[in-house]
């Protein structure tokens, strides 16, 4: 059977290396497990999670031309974060996405919203004239204020020196 990338393989740990770990696949074939692809937590030290001889489950990511074979542990390993969403759904026995309508709640209960948003404190208008005109009355205090820090840093004047 010919490995093909998003497939399931399982095989054997057979070297490891300070940057991943040697998997023997079938038909002959070995595959490599980054260091960064061995589990969703920090791997400091291989060693600590795998040894020569383990038998190990992973997808795999790329086959290259060459035949090299490009493997990850962390995709078959559920996330943290779906790990521990599911258990907080068994505890309380509901579905997260049942509220709101598909929207996301910050901590607060309000939606959350992406990008450059509303951090300081200030209403939203609908008006961008007004949003604009805030925007570079804020940016050019802070300009104003870092300038005068870094002036007298230098122990000039606010001019250049030649």
């Amino acid at each position: 059977m010919a490995i093909e990338e998003g497939s399931k393989v399982s095989g054997t740990v057979s070297g490891i290396t300070n940057f991943g770990a040697f998997v023997d696949l079938e038909d002959n074939q070995t595959g490599l497990v980054h260091i960064s692809q061995i589990s969703n937590s920090f791997v400091k030290d291989i060693h600590d999670v795998l040894a020569v001889g383990d038998q190990v489950e992973a997808k795999v990511v790329k086959v290259a031309p060459d035949g090299k074979i490009a493997l990850s542990m962390k995709a078959i390993e559920e996330a943290p974060a779906a790990k521990h969403i599911a258990k907080v759904e068994r505890e309380h026995g509901h579905d997260h996405r049942d509220h709101g309508e598909g929207r996301h709640y910050g901590r607060d209960s309000r939606p959350a919203r992406g990008g450059y948003g509303n951090h300081h404190g200030h209403k939203q208008s609908g008006d961008f004239n007004a949003m604009l005109a805030s925007f570079m009355k804020e940016s050019d205090s802070r300009l104003s204020t870092l300038k005068r820090q870094t002036d007298g840093k230098r122990g000039g004047r606010g001019g250049r020196r030649s």
